[in-house]
This record gives C-alpha cells, structure tokens and sequence, in this order.
C-alpha cells in the first residue's frame, strides 16, 4: 500500500474515531462537521472527501458497531438459528444500550428526521439492519434448519421493530425499562415461539 493511501486511510478512520467521541459526549443533534474536522486537526473541506454529511458518517460507525458481530456470529455458523437469532439481538442491544440515555434519544429522533440534503439516515439504518437479519435468516433456510416457505421478509419486520420498540421504550421510561433484560425475554419466549412454526424436524 502506498504512503498517500496509509494516510488516507488514517485520516478516514481518525475522522470515525472523533465522530464516535463527539456523539458519545454530546449527542447527534449537536454534532456538526465543524467540530469532527477541529478536533480531528483537519481541513473543514478534508471531511467532504470521504463522507458526504454527516449522516453518512454516522451511519458508516453504525455499521463498524456491528462488523464484530458478523465475526462472532461466524465462530457460530455450525450453531442453530434460534442461537444465531440470540446472539444479533443481544449484540445489537448492547451496542446502543452502551450509549446514554441522551444520546439514544438523539439518535432515534435522528433516525426519524428527514434531512433536506440526504436521505434520511433512519431508512438507510433500517435497510442496513434488515440485510443483515435477512442474510441470518435466508441462510437458514438454505441449509434447511428453516422451511422453504419461511416469511423471511416477515421475520426480519418482527424482529427489528421489536428491538427498535425496545429502545424507543426505554428512552420513555427515563432508562426504568431495562432492553437487555427484555431481549433476553424475547429471546426465550417469543422468538422460540415464531421459529417453531417454520423450523425443519431433525431427522
């Protein structure tokens, strides 16, 4: 890799690293392209080369939250569906619920504004999410844990909307609704009971 490359790459990276800092200190609505390329020590026009606005690059840390869990969910790929199903919940749960309070609040209200310049961040972070819980999904189906006539697309809504409320739920609740101990709940009880339906007799 050349040097010109390394350094680009750098200075992307410190960019998602000051951005991630600055969401966690103060929240998404206050974030501005201004302070990640201060802080960051760059050029106002640097950050213009890799993202287009800022909601793309919070997006783009979303999807970094959870590349690790497509590695644990690789060291399990031998593991049943409803294992694979628990594990991307309560991965998905811990990474937002590592957040404040605050800043989940801001980052559903984020998710559900439409910015004039963009497409809205929450569409791209929903269909980003239902790829990830569909590609889980359509896999087990492939290899015949799950039946043919699975609802995929169904079971994805299911899912999402599920841990979605969860957190919607907690921000109302002033952080008395407890989304981790819930999750563990779905998975027990609801999950179990919609795979049923779906998962192929062992032979």
């Amino acid at each position: 890799m050349s040097t010109r490359k390394e350094n680009a790459l750098k200075t992307r990276q410190k960019l998602l690293d000051v951005t991630n800092e600055l969401i966690k200190e103060n929240g998404f609505c206050k974030l501005s392209i201004g302070d990640i390329t201060e802080r960051a020590g760059v050029a106002k026009g640097t950050f213009y080369i890799y993202f287009k606005h800022k909601e793309e690059i919070v997006l783009e840390i979303c999807k970094n939250l959870f590349k690790e869990t497509q590695l644990k969910l690789n060291k399990i790929k031998n593991s049943d569906i409803t294992e694979k199903l628990c594990l991307y919940t309560n991965c998905f749960i811990k990474e937002v619920y590592d957040y404040k309070i605050h800043i989940v609040r801001e980052w559903i209200k984020g998710l559900v504004e439409k910015n004039e310049n963009s497409d809205s961040m929450g569409t791209i972070k929903w269909q980003y999410d239902f790829e990830m819980l569909k590609n889980i999904i359509s896999n087990a189906v492939e290899n015949k844990e799950l039946k043919a006539d699975t609802p995929i697309n169904t079971l994805c809504e299911i899912i999402l909307t599920q841990m979605y409320g969860m957190f919607t739920c907690w921000c109302m609740s002033d952080g008395n609704f407890d989304p981790e101990k819930m999750i563990q709940e779905f998975c027990e009880i609801q999950l179990k009971a919609i795979l049923d339906k779906y998962t192929m007799e062992k032979i």
